[in-house]
C-alpha cells in the first residue's frame, strides 16, 4: 500500500489514528540542494535530485496526549534538547494547526543516522515524522501534500517521502505565503535500470562545527561563485534528468560529482570561508579519480560534511569499498541501494 494510501486509511473515523508510526530513509543530492530563496517557507532557490537509500533508516512514533500540557520528544532513548526540540516542537504546531487540534503529542525516534554529519539525518527524521504526524492528527495527506509537510522541518526530508530517484522543486518565492508552499515538494523520477550502489566513506561522524543553514546563508550572502553555481546546476539537472532516463550511470556519476564539487567551491569562496572537506575526504577523492583511471566508473558526491559518498555500479561495490577503506582506515565504510519512500507501519512492525 502507497504512503497516501496509508495515512488516509489511519485517519478514517474519530480524527486521526491518534497513534502512528512511520519509517523513512535518507537520501543522497545528485543535484543538490543549497541555499534558500525563503528561509521561513523553506524553498530552495534551485531544483534538486536525490537517490533515496535503503540503509540508515529512521523510525519514529507519534501518539496524541490530550489534557498535556507541553510536547514530549525523545531522540533514540533520551529526551531531546535544545535545537532538536524546538524543530520537532514548531513542526508539531504547524500539524496542529492544519489539523484544527490543540492535543499535544508525545514524540518517540529512534535514528541510526549519524547526526550533524552531512549524512542527511534530517531528511530521514523529518520525512517519518510528518509521516507518522498527519496520520496521528488525521490530515489525510496524499504522497504529493506529505512532501510539502516534510519540507517545513527540513528541506531534503521532502524528497525522503519517495522511494528510488526523487525530484524537489524549487518552487516560487513571493505571491501568498499558500501559494509559495503549494509550489515547492518533492515527486519521483523515471530511471531506466542502472542498478546503481552508493558507497558511503564516514570519514568523521562528529557533528558540523558549521551548520547547514549558518553554512547556507554564508554562502549565498558571501560568495562570488554562488550565482554562476546556480546557473549551471539547471543546465546540471537537465542532463541528470535525461541519462537517468536513458541508464547512463557513467553520465549521471560525472554530472553528480561536477555538481558536488562546485557546491564545495562555492563555500570555500564565502567570506569567511567554509570547509568541510577533510584531509580524508580528499584521500578518498583522490582514490576514486584513480579507481576510474584503472577502469572502475566511480563517481564522488559530497554534501555538506566531510563524508564522501561514491556513486558506481552494483557490481563494483565490494570494490570500491575495498578501495577506499584501504584510503581512509579508521573510518567506516557502507554500501547503500535505491530505497523505498517514507511509510506507515502496520502494529506487527511491518
Amino acid at each position: 500500500m502507497h504512503t497516501e494510501q496509508l495515512v488516509r486509511s489511519r485517519a478514517k473515523g474519530g480524527g486521526g489514528a491518534q497513534d502512528a508510526t512511520a519509517v523513512a530513509h535518507p537520501n543522497i543530492a545528485l543535484i543538490k540542494y543549497w541555499g534558500k530563496s525563503d528561509e521561513r517557507l523553506f524553498l530552495p532557490r534551485t531544483d534538486s535530485l536525490s537517490m533515496t537509500l535503503d540503509i540508515f533508516p529512521t523510525t519514529t512514533r507519534v501518539r496524541l496526549a490530550p489534557g498535556a500540557g507541553h510536547d514530549t520528544v525523545t531522540l533514540n532513548g533520551r529526551p531531546a534538547t535544545g535545537e532538536a526540540e524546538r524543530r520537532i516542537v514548531a513542526f508539531l504546531e504547524l500539524v496542529r494547526e492544519r489539523a484544527g487540534l490543540a492535543h499535544r503529542a508525545v514524540v518517540d525516534t529512534e535514528n541510526t543516522v549519524p547526526t550533524g554529519a552531512g549524512l542527511a539525518s534530517s531528511a530521514s527524521g523529518f520525512a517519518a515524522l510528518a509521516v507518522a504526524a498527519a496520520a496521528a492528527y488525521g490530515l489525510g495527506y496524499d504522497a504529493t501534500a506529505l512532501s510539502r509537510l516534510a519540507r517545513r522541518g527540513s528541506g531534503s526530508a521532502s524528497r525522503s517521502i519517495f522511494g528510488g530517484f526523487a525530484l524537489w522543486h524549487a518552487g516560487r518565492a513571493g505571491g501568498t505565503d499558500q501559494e509559495a508552499d503549494l509550489s515547492s515538494y518533492a515527486e519521483p523520477v523515471h530511471a531506466a535500470d542502472l542498478d546503481p550502489a552508493l558507497v558511503i566513506a564516514v570519514v568523521n561522524a562528529g557533528p558540523k562545527a558549521v551548520s547547514s543553514r549558518e553554512a547556507m546563508r554564508r554562502t549565498v550572502d558571501t560568495s562570488p561563485l554562488y550565482e554562476p553555481w546556480a546557473v549551471s546546476s539547471k543546465a546540471d539537472l537537465t542532463e541528470m534528468r535525461a541519462a537517468l532516463s536513458r541508464g547512463d550511470l557513467e553520465a549521471v556519476g560525472e554530472i553528480a560529482e561536477r555538481n558536488a564539487l562546485g557546491m564545495h567551491a562555492t563555500m570555500l569562496a564565502a567570506r569567511p570561508a567554509v570547509r568541510y572537506m577533510s584531509p580524508a575526504s580528499l584521500t578518498v577523492l583522490d582514490t576514486v579519480l584513480q579507481l576510474r583511471q584503472d577502469g572502475t566508473p566511480a563517481y564522488v558526491t559530497m554534501d555538506a560534511g566531510p563524508n564522501v559518498k561514491v556513486l558506481c555500479r552494483r557490481t563494483d561495490a565490494d570494490r570500491v569499498a575495498a578501495a577506499v577503506r584501504t584510503a581512509a582506515p579508521g573510518g567506516a565504510v557502507h554500501i547503500a541501494g535505491p530505497g523505498e519512500g517514507a511509510r506507515l507501519l502496520t502494529g506487527d512492525g511491518r
